[in-house]
């Protein structure tokens, strides 16, 4: 099934981070989260792992105050058990319950497998494994949709490639940077799946600029991208955009890419989003990127290949 998603779906994964309940940084969070429901876009994504739980319970705290409306608009994930590692249909059953719990909410309109890198593919398949429990929740009526979310490209053309999951999520191989993830894109589009690309200023870099420390895919980048953003940058003020609006865009353009996953930290945050997300960018633009060169990406996924 595709679902009705909006070109952006606002992440969560540090909402709540190191609040106590009951605490004003919590209340501070279910406000902020409020906002995020207010909002135009369809989805809100989170996961069970988000802040160690807490981000679920804000955004539950937030369904509280909505109403049943807002229920309807969380994408969760099943993650590993944190302390075994332990990642099969028994954990993907218990993982859901959790959520469910935290959120107040009965069913989810869509349920990832989460970076499944604790169990081989061959036992998340297998009989017993995370995809059966998956499975399960989808035919039970619990989960309208299944998925899958990870990095690694080999990987998720893999599980892709099964046929089982309804939607894919991949998070910085498709961006000016690493567009490694074009592939498991258009696979899953000819499948008929909805496609999320997560992280299009790749974590770091292509929402700072090049600078000291600045980060590509959770790693620091190195001198040679610091140099291509550079190159990059100089393009952008060319065409009188910024360098985060062209990231932000290089996805929205995208025929493969169905909804662009961003997380966001503040209100102050979304506006920015919203912001660039209506910045237009010359198309003569695009063609000038495309002279930069293949840009030297600090991603390796040869472990998962």
């Amino acid at each position: 099934m595709t679902l009705n998603v909006s070109p952006l779906t606002l992440g969560t994964s540090g909402l709540g981070r190191d609040t106590v309940p009951g605490s004003p940084e919590e209340e501070s969070a279910v406000a902020f989260a409020e906002q995020l429901f207010a909002s135009t876009h369809a989805f809100l994504d989170t996961s069970n792992n988000y802040a160690g739980g807490r981000s679920e319970a804000v955004l539950g705290l937030a369904i509280v105050r909505i109403g049943p409306d807002a229920a309807t608009r969380v994408i969760s994930k099943v993650d590993c058990d944190p302390e075994t590692g332990a990642f099969d249909r028994e954990r993907v059953l218990r993982s859901f319950d959790e959520t469910v719990a935290r959120l107040g909410v009965d069913r989810l309109p869509l349920l990832h497998l989460h970076d499944p890198y604790t169990a081989t593919f061959d036992e998340a398949m297998a009989q017993g494994g995370a995809v059966e429990g998956l499975i399960e929740l989808r035919e039970s009526g619990r989960v309208d949709a299944i998925g899958v979310a990870a990095g690694p490209v080999g990987l998720m053309a893999r599980y892709v490639g099964t046929g089982v999951f309804d939607a894919v999520l991949v998070h910085n191989r498709f961006t000016v940077v690493d567009s490694s993830a074009a592939p498991v894109f258009a696979d899953a589009h000819e499948r008929g799946m909805t496609v999320f690309n997560a992280a299009p200023f790749g974590a770091g870099i292509l929402a700072t600029g090049p600078r000291e420390g600045a980060m590509y895919g959770y790693r620091p980048a190195t001198p040679e991208l610091q140099e291509w953003v550079s190159r990059l940058e100089r393009v952008c003020v060319s065409f009188g955009v910024s360098l985060p609006a062209v990231a932000l865009h290089y996805s929205l353009r995208s025929p493969l890419v169905d909804s662009t996953v961003v997380g966001l930290s503040s209100a102050h945050r979304l506006t920015q989003l919203d912001e660039l997300a209506a910045t237009p960018v010359p198309d003569d633009l695009w063609t000038e990127l495309d002279s930069l060169g293949p840009a030297p990406s600090t991603i390796d996924d040869s472990a998962y290949a």
